[in-house]
């Protein structure tokens, strides 16, 4: 079904004549996408490879992070389909935030992950990167490959040319990204391609608690020159109390209701006491009648 679609959307793309209307679905998808993602509060896109497999260090850690997000008071935004985007949409549930899959029609690969709140499909690859964007004040990039470097880029050259706000990105996982970060820094800088100053504009970090920190401290610093900023990170505050007291809660009940010791003995019932009432003998203890 996916691959039928993903044919006609090509077949309209080379179609003169399909234009117009090609104009007015590419216009459907941002109506429907920022209808929607306007009212998920705070979030953080979390980019990465469809071909992460379950229990492996990067999609633990792509859940791990998701999670400390959540906890923040943040939405996750994600690709919505599997390997590093199912982690990441896994993790923002566990913990008990708002998970968003914003999917895309492909022949291979985008399969939609069970672990969405909300969900919405796209057939535009630039439609569906708008809303990364527009409606995220953060990106964390977990290993992928060139959609993901991809989104990475953009994201610095938008930021670079002050197109986008300049808000905090996290690379995670130091053993992939650390040629990269090396090459950036020893090839772009020494050439003069891109200022010294421009590798700054992310961090690098294994530890998904570090990396929820960096964003929510860069956030909760430019929150004070930026309203936008202030008023989401207002509504995260109130995100993040919400979700903590809702554990707490779990966390009495679950205290509150202990199992039973195995072979422990019942308490002996007390036998009620009988009352005598002034002037009356109780029943039982009077002489019997005679004759």
């Amino acid at each position: 079904m996916n691959e039928r679609r993903y044919e006609r959307a090509l077949e309209e793309l080379k179609a003169s004549s399909g234009d117009p209307w090609m104009v007015l679905k590419i216009m459907g998808e941002f109506v429907e996408g920022f209808d929607t993602m306007r009212h998920v509060g705070p979030g953080i896109s979390i980019f990465g490879s469809a071909r992460t497999k379950e229990g492996t260090k990067h999609y633990e850690m792509g859940r791990a992070v998701a999670g400390q997000l959540a906890r923040r008071g943040y939405s996750v935004i994600t690709g919505g389909g599997p390997g590093a985007m199912e982690a990441a949409n896994r993790g923002a549930q566990e913990a008990g935030g708002k998970s968003i899959g914003l999917n895309i029609d492909l022949p291979m690969e985008q399969t939609p992950n069970p672990y969405q709140d909300v969900e919405i499909n796209f057939r535009y690859f630039f439609a569906r990167k708008v809303c990364f964007a527009k409606y995220a004040l953060g990106y964390v990039v977990m290993p992928g490959g060139f959609g993901t470097m991809d989104e990475f880029f953009e994201a610095l050259t938008l930021i670079q040319t002050h197109k986008m706000n300049d808000f905090p990105i996290v690379l995670m996982g130091k053993d992939y990204w650390g040629g990269l970060v090396r090459w950036i820094k020893k090839s772009m800088i020494a050439e003069g391609t891109i200022s010294p100053n421009d590798a700054d504009m992310f961090y690098l970090t294994d530890d998904p608690a570090e990396a929820a920190d960096v964003i929510h401290r860069a956030l909760e610093e430019g929150s004070h020159i930026r309203p936008e900023w202030r008023r989401q990170m207002s509504h995260a505050r109130k995100q993040a109390a919400r979700i903590n007291a809702s554990k707490r809660i779990e966390g009495r009940k679950g205290k509150a209701t202990p199992e039973a010791k195995p072979n422990a003995k019942p308490k002996p019932k007390m036998k009620p006491k009988t009352k005598t009432v002034k002037g009356k003998k109780s029943p039982g203890r009077g002489k019997k009648s005679g004759g």
